[in-house]
């Protein structure tokens, strides 16, 4: 096996620890969040259980935004990934670890939680998007690099979700510890893979200039975006709804979900590479036109059984977007920004997970969640209607370039 190969692999395993660890928590977020002490008459933030689970994902994600940038700089600027990397993996463990002894020590109010879940999240962050970054600076065809961390995300999601849901049965903290634990295991085996960053040093400010100079990258991040938001949604509001109308317990919920998340997460690779082939813009923009539909499916499905056909529908259609919205920030960036396009990219997809959660959750409590399943769908289907024109002006379709890395990778 060529040693860049055997790296993908290495990496690819490591993006699926750091998303596994997370959606373990949140099929039994509603159970985990009232372990920690969310009290509505303590806590501003617990007025419901919707309330405090919305607010212990924004948490994270909060810090996702705020830190992601500052992560995929200091890489760049100093050359290097992987002390990053190690960095935000053994400080992500020790969040997660001190989230769960909380319980154990029993005064800690329900906001201290949250500023320990913003902590993790800042480390997390910086493992996450630092090793999709080592992937992007492998050779092999950026469909095929990206469509690695696309299979180990949507891996990782499929899995985390159901298996969480068993470990929340057999203790609220349970994914808490497991979390830790995996991220011990990356910030330990991310050492084994060869650091190729390009050896150009540059500062911080000619690392933002060049990405100032660059608005395409502007496009892909619109899709991470709303691409995210849609997961978001599901996290938080789709778990509510599933078990609110349909009466599921979390284990029952973490398989609806794995209904996404297997398609989505089996299909990433080779649909990675599918786009290298025909170009971004059809599995982009035809991908989320039908992507925002199969979301109004779901929503509108009678039944458990039809809303498991309707989410893996939607999976096979997130597996066509994904990996080519990710494969077109590398094929913008220069390769020595990569490490602040990747985070721009995170910095996105952040954001959507955060509106995914405040607009989900705002809309569905307030007017239902046959209008959320609208809103979130629509917002699907109105940005690729409105990217049409930019990319019929990039003209993205196959080029001598993804054709001759296609063939070194044969």
């Amino acid at each position: 096996m060529h040693s860049s190969d055997r790296d993908r692999v290495v990496l690819a395993a490591l993006v699926f620890a750091v998303l596994f660890s997370q959606l373990l928590l949140y099929p039994g977020v509603a159970t985990l969040v009232e372990t920690l002490g969310a009290d509505a008459a303590t806590s501003a933030f617990a007025a419901t259980s919707l309330d405090a689970s919305m607010w212990f994902l924004v948490a994270e994600f909060a810090a996702y935004v705020a830190f992601v940038g500052l992560w995929g700089l200091a890489s760049d600027a100093t050359g290097r990934r992987t002390p990053f990397i190690v960095v935000g993996a053994f400080g992500g463990a020790l969040s997660y670890a001190t989230l769960a002894a909380v319980p154990a020590i029993g005064t800690v109010p329900f906001e201290g939680v949250l500023l320990l879940r913003v902590g993790q999240g800042a480390m997390t962050i910086g493992a996450f998007s630092l090793t999709m970054t080592m992937l992007m600076d492998l050779e092999g065809g950026h469909g095929r690099n990206m469509g690695a961390a696309g299979i180990a995300i949507g891996l990782g999601a499929a899995l985390g979700a159901p298996i969480g849901g068993q470990l929340t049965a057999v203790d609220p903290v349970a994914p808490l510890l497991v979390a830790a634990g995996l991220l011990v295991c990356v910030g330990t085996l991310v050492t084994l893979v060869e650091d190729r960053i390009p050896d150009e040093r540059r500062s911080i400010s000619a690392l933002a200039d060049g990405i100032r100079r660059r608005p395409t990258l502007s496009i892909p991040y619109a899709f991470g975006f709303v691409d995210r938001l849609t997961a978001g949604f599901f996290a938080l509001v789709g778990t509510l709804y599933f078990q609110e109308t349909f009466g599921l317990d979390a284990r029952m919920t973490g398989l609806l979900l794995a209904c996404f998340f297997a398609p989505f997460a089996l299909l990433q690779y080779p649909m990675g590479a599918l786009s290298d082939r025909i170009g971004r813009t059809v599995p982009i923009v035809v991908g989320s036109v039908c992507y925002g539909g199969g979301i109004l499916l779901v929503g509108a499905s009678p039944s458990v059984a039809t809303a498991a056909v309707a989410m893996a529908g939607v999976g096979v259609l997130g597996a066509l977007v994904a990996p080519a919205t990710m494969a077109l920030v590398t094929d913008l960036a220069d390769e020595n920004e990569r490490g602040v396009a990747m985070a721009g990219f995170n910095l996105a997809g952040s954001l959507g997970f955060l509106g995914g959660f405040l607009v989900g959750g705002t809309v569905a409590g307030t007017y239902g969640y046959d209008l959320a399943f609208v809103v979130v769908g629509g917002l699907e289907i109105a940005i690729a209607v409105v990217t049409v024109p930019a990319f019929l002006r990039l003209s993205l379709e196959p080029t001598d370039r993804f054709r001759s890395e296609d063939r070194g990778d044969a």
